[in-house]
């Protein structure tokens, strides 16, 4: 049998395992496996350390499901978690899942107003939050609630506030589940929003069949084993880190590693060489710091995978990492509405030589294309164009629709319902290697050209004094459109019309003389999702009111 042939069973097995309508979430992610394997080794802030069982993970979760069964919470019921990454937040997520209840995940980097707009948008019954987070749930005029909404914290008693419950209180509940709850393949496990450049966020439902694409994604793009020490550093109130770090653990079985603090550059060199981490993912901005903070790694260490994804990958990380890790990082894309789907993959039939700013190949249950832009027909070879996927060829797609939003649900998809479009703009090689341009409201058009702002950060991030950017179109009379780049300095480089003229040089020659930014802007660091994304819509923003100030003023 050969590797296509490997590959078509094993997607075909993996629908098969979560497509049986008397599935049980738990058995699937927790208690298939023995009490005594590690599910994570917990590390906080002090680099203290606890690990996980599946055991304890097992007989927890239960304590807790009993306690919000005994609440009231049922099968498809929105419970809420602004935790951040701990044993009480997987615990939690399992006690959601054993009841058949949807998990809806808010990023603990939310304001109040954000969680609001969300937990709303949901109708969750009740939201768990960790002592950090108790003050945005206090009520108040800001967070106002349609429904009911009981509040857990995990808090320790004589600091629990009279107006939320206490996590403790539920492990004490020893009442039986009852009925079990089995989930057929379109029941919802997560309720997510998505964390676009542009536009309110949009419910997305995942249901138990998305399961077989990201455990798929585990193996073919991970490469994930028994044998490996994972770490996705993304944060899991976020797709990727949820997807492609707790469930991508929980699917495997793999051994994994959760950080209870934020980024420091020496600290995850410490927990990769300290806890021999065998396979580390993370967003591009996490490379880029550790790249700019000069640190040093042992030559000793056991990484033999890197992964990165969120935000495309700048040719510069992977000149920097060769020489560091000794290792290429492997760029993967994907979106919160497909989970990851072209991937430089690391699993080794599905293995090729990395190309120069490619996010990879297709991965295995998926058929991709490149529309064009003004037909819903497939564009020639290296011709830039709609990134859509063919859905009757696509056995792992599960995407339906946006929640109670048909408008933007219809967006997604082709007239005739063929396809399923990405919203971002690329191009296929001749071999099947997709590039990436932009998302479709990113592209730049000057003088009748159609430029992508990614292709300039690629240029423009390879230069030395450059740690990061961001290009945007600024309005020119002339030309409708020139472009105009935010950059971020590395440590110890002033900014000057010298480095400006240089860096403008730099495009010319590395990228294309057309395509320079005629204004460089220097900013100490660029404005972000809470997944990591740049939000150029808000520097676009910020430039109109400049020149709309600039014009007021000169009249």
């Amino acid at each position: 049998m050969d590797a296509s042939e490997n590959m078509s069973q094993r997607v075909s097995e993996l629908i098969d395992k979560y497509s049986n309508p008397s599935n049980r979430i738990e058995r699937l992610l927790c208690d298939q496996y023995p009490s005594n394997k590690l599910v994570y080794k917990i590390i906080n802030e002090s680099m203290e350390e606890h690990d996980l069982s599946y055991g304890e993970l097992k007989t927890q979760s239960t304590l807790i499901a009993n306690g919000l069964k005994k609440r009231g919470i049922k099968k498809g019921d929105r419970i809420a978690t602004l935790m951040g990454k701990s044993k009480e937040y997987i615990i939690t997520l399992l006690a959601i899942w054993r009841i058949g209840a949807v998990h809806v995940p808010l990023f603990t980097a939310f304001s109040t107003p954000a969680i609001t707009l969300r937990v709303n948008g949901s109708n969750s019954k009740i939201i768990f939050c960790d002592q950090k987070q108790q003050a945005k749930l206090k009520p108040s005029d800001e967070f106002s609630i349609k429904g009911k909404l009981d509040v857990i914290t995990t808090a320790s008693f004589d600091k629990t506030p009279n107006w939320a419950h206490r996590w403790e209180d539920l492990l004490a509940d020893n009442t039986p589940l009852g009925d079990e709850a089995n989930l057929d393949p379109e029941t919802p496990i997560i309720h997510i929003f998505t964390s676009g450049t542009t536009g309110e966020p949009k419910g997305v439902c995942l249901p138990v069949k998305a399961l077989a694409c990201i455990e798929a994604y585990a193996e073919f793009a991970f490469d994930l084993r028994q044998t490996d020490v994972f770490w996705n550093a993304a944060d899991p109130g976020w797709a990727y880190g949820l997807y492609c770090g707790i469930l991508a653990t929980l699917t495997t079985g793999s051994p994994a590693i959760l950080f209870e603090g934020g980024f420091n550059a020496q600290t995850t060199i410490d927990i990769i060489e300290k806890h021999n981490v065998t396979n580390f993912a993370a967003a591009p901005t996490v490379y880029r710091s550790l790249r700019a903070d000069g640190i040093e790694i042992s030559s000793g260490h056991n990484l033999r995978c890197l992964s990165s994804a969120g935000e495309p990958l700048t040719p510069e990380i992977n000149e920097w990492a060769k020489s560091f890790f000794g290792l290429s990082v492997h760029d993967h894309y994907g979106q919160t509405e497909t989970s990851m789907v072209i991937n430089n993959h690391h699993h080794p039939e599905l293995k090729t030589n990395l190309r120069n700013g490619s996010m990879g190949k297709v991965m295995p249950g998926w058929s991709a294309t490149v529309l064009k832009n003004d037909d819903d027909v497939p564009e020639k070879t290296d011709t830039p164009g709609r990134v859509a996927f063919i859905i009757d060829k696509s056995p792992f797609s599960w995407f339906s629709g946006y929640i109670g939003n048909p408008k933007k649900s219809a967006e997604k998809f082709s007239k005739d319902g063929k396809y399923y479009l990405t919203g971002d703009t690329g191009s296929v090689d001749k071999d099947g290697y997709f590039y990436f341009s932009t998302r479709d409201d990113d592209v730049i058009i000057m003088a009748g050209y159609r430029i992508g702002p990614f292709e300039v950060e690629s240029a423009l991030s390879t230069h030395d004094a450059v740690a990061e950017c961001a290009v945007i179109a600024t309005p020119d009379q002339v030309r409708g459109e020139v472009i105009e780049a935010f950059v971020v300095l590395m440590p110890g480089i002033e900014k000057s019309e010298q480095l400006t003229k240089d860096l403008q040089k730099w495009v010319k020659t590395k990228f294309a003389a057309h395509a320079f930014p005629r204004h460089i802007t220097y900013v100490g660091e660029l404005q972000k999702t809470p997944s990591g994304k740049i939000q150029r819509f808000l520097l676009r923003e910020q430039r109109k009111k400049e020149i709309l100030k600039e014009n007021n003023n000169g009249k």
